[in-house]
């Protein structure tokens, strides 16, 4: 089908709408990447074939793109009335057609309980996991078919797009974006419409647009789901910023790794170029514009800008100083501007609701929603999007429903890799881009890890600190040389060879790595050093003072002993211990010979009274 004209597209729309039927039921099964690795794809290939043989005709299932809710997958949502399951299992599909599709009954051990009531929720609606958030990106993830190009225009899909090809010009559109606030999504926080209008103004006739879906924070998804679950809503908000600069070519960089994202990307592309929604004179205007994927081979680095273009132009993707921005001379020397994925998906809402709508949400210089990647030791893991200012009690304890186990909240890690570790103490401070960054961390692409008081903050610096210097493209001498020697340093104080001169050795590295590095990478990898510096100093003076580690963590600064008060004489923890380390006769209390003990935490593990103590 090919669209020639913006009332082609229209009544397109008109035509989608009226052919639904209202009466019908649907089941919705998230088959996004974490629900697929649950089995995701067995229960939607079991609901086909449980409504089929049931001959329910007023019954639809649709396979969607990401929840949000991923540790609790596969989930299937059935509407009306929106009914929410959980962990669903191919077996439980026919239980699920009879009682609920069938009899209208929910069936209540597939529901959520809410950790701190412990009451059953049967509403999609009601579960505070989703009902605390505020979603705008990710509004319809959980509602349609994400390689249906048709599914998103009914939802209003392209109405930006027309409305811009329709009655804006190019400095209407720039304005547009600029008063509503937006700022980039990926971690700089760089204002996009100022981004744009640089790029507009330069006089070269050649520009393009790049998407940076190159995510690399270790627990950080959000980016890929969209890719999967919404790409038309990416490739629209591409379409408008290429219109507004003036460009004819696009590219979506994006790692190998997220094979379904790329699949969903590329039918995406071909769907939008067989509507005319790509190529020449889109929907009958002069203006011409196509996007192809380039996949990344997985090098973190490669999400900082220079290294990005230098990948796409088939170059090793390492940063380049910037002598000139990349709105100047990017991609092959030319005009480019360079936005992250939420940051190209947020465009169509501004067009369609207005900068003022937009500017509305948030804080005062931090406008708009954000997706975090919510991990760690809370209840409920996932996607969350939430308004910019939010402060982190809500999003830990509102929406993530606590710390696992009621244990005390330690501290939270922002932005990544590169982000800082945020004490309890400052729970209440907004999740805004200046707020963080008071704090020694930043907003990153949107990563957050919740650490509990089981959590060894000089092994969390280490854990970042090997990974940062894993992917360190080693091109510039801070970064390859500080950021390896502060490595060497955190992991002598962890295996209990450290001294108190360490601590203020890393601090000049610290400093010195991140004031000489090259690209971002380098400059803010010596956060969670920093941060743990100064908010948990404490454990840094027990690891090389005291030789202990107050979390029990390192291996080599702690002991472990048996509580003959608990210990009942069970003999798991002798069956279960690899170094045959633990004497004692079954209903007699054990002991655990510690020139044995390789410290493994096992015994800890199979023993149920707790008999099992660190020290």
């Amino acid at each position: 089908m090919k669209l020639k004209t913006l009332d082609d597209l229209e009544a397109h729309r008109e035509q989608i709408c009226s052919s639904r039927d209202g009466s019908k039921r649907i089941v919705l099964v998230c088959c996004g990447t974490g629900c697929t690795a649950s089995g995701a794809g067995e229960v939607l290939s079991r609901f086909n074939e449980a409504i089929a043989a049931s001959g329910l005709e007023k019954v639809e299932v649709k396979a969607t793109g990401c929840h949000g809710f991923c540790e609790r997958g596969p989930l299937v949502v059935i509407r009306p009335p929106g009914i929410f399951y959980q962990g669903v299992s191919p077996d439980d599909v026919d239980e699920i057609v009879r009682e609920t599709l069938i009899e209208g009954r929910p069936i209540e051990r597939l529901l959520y309980s809410d950790p701190s009531t412990g009451k059953k929720v049967e509403l999609e609606s009601d579960v505070p996991f989703y009902s605390k958030q505020q979603r705008v990106l990710m509004k319809h993830n959980g509602s349609i078919d994400p390689t249906s190009i048709d599914d998103y225009i009914g939802t209003g899909g392209y109405t930006a797009l027309a409305r811009v090809l329709s009655s804006y010009s190019q400095e209407k559109v720039i304005d547009e974006i600029e008063r509503s606030g937006l700022r980039g999504r990926g971690g700089a926080g760089f204002p996009t419409g100022r981004k744009w209008r640089s790029a507009y103004g330069q006089p070269d006739s050649i520009k393009y647009v790049i998407c940076n879906a190159d995510e690399g924070d270790p627990g950080a998804f959000q980016d890929r789901s969209l890719c999967e679950g919404n790409p038309h809503l990416i490739l629209e908000g591409m379409m408008i910023g290429a219109f507004a600069i003036g460009a004819r070519q696009g590219f979506i960089y994006v790692r190998a790794e997220y094979p379904l994202a790329c699949e969903r990307l590329s039918i995406a592309i071909e769907a939008a170029r067989e509507y005319g929604l790509l190529g020449d004179n889109i929907l009958g205007t002069d203006f011409c514009f196509d996007i192809s994927i380039k996949k990344g081979a997985g090098a973190f680095v490669c999400g900082e800008s220079s290294a990005l273009i230098a990948s796409i132009e088939g170059r090793a993707g390492e940063p380049r100083p910037k002598q000139t921005h990349a709105t100047e001379k990017g991609l092959w020397g030319k005009p480019t501007v360079i936005n992250n994925v939420k940051t190209w998906a947020s465009v169509p809402y501004i067009i369609n609701n207005g900068a003022d709508w937009f500017a509305s949400i948030g804080t005062e210089n931090s406008k708009g929603t954000m997706i975090f990647s919510l991990v760690g030791k809370v209840n409920n893991t996932g996607l969350v999007e939430i308004p910019m200012g939010t402060t982190l009690r809500h999003l830990v304890y509102e929406i993530g429903g606590g710390i696992r186990g009621n244990r005390k909240l330690k501290a939270v890690q922002t932005g990544g890799p590169s982000g800082g570790c945020i004490p309890a103490e400052h729970i209440d401070t907004p999740i805004d881009y200046e707020e963080l960054t008071k704090l020694g961390s930043m907003m990153g692409s949107g990563g957050c890890v919740v650490m509990d008081e089981s959590t060894c903050m000089v092994d969390v610096a280490r854990y970042f600190l090997e990974f940062t210097v894993g992917e360190s493209c080693g091109k510039c001498t801070p970064c390859r040389e500080g950021n390896a020697h502060m490595l060497d340093i955190l992991t002598r104080i962890c295996n209990g060879k450290g001294s108190e001169d360490d601590l203020e050795t890393l601090e000049e590295l610290a400093e010195a790595v991140a004031d000489g590095s090259l690209c971002q990478l380098g400059k803010t990898a010596p956060n969670p050093v920093l941060t743990t510096l100064k908010y948990f100093r404490d454990e840094y003076i027990a690891h090389v003072r005291d030789h202990r580690c107050p979390a029990g963590v390192c291996r080599a600064l702690i002991t472990y002993r048996i509580d003959p008060e608990r210990c009942t004489g069970c003999t798991a923890c002798a069956r279960a211990c690899p170094q045959q380390a633990i004497d004692g006769k079954a209903k007699q209390v054990h002991k655990i010979d510690t020139s044995k003990c390789n410290r493994c935490g096992i015994c800890m593990e199979v023993c149920k009274f707790e008999a099992v103590i660190v020290e």
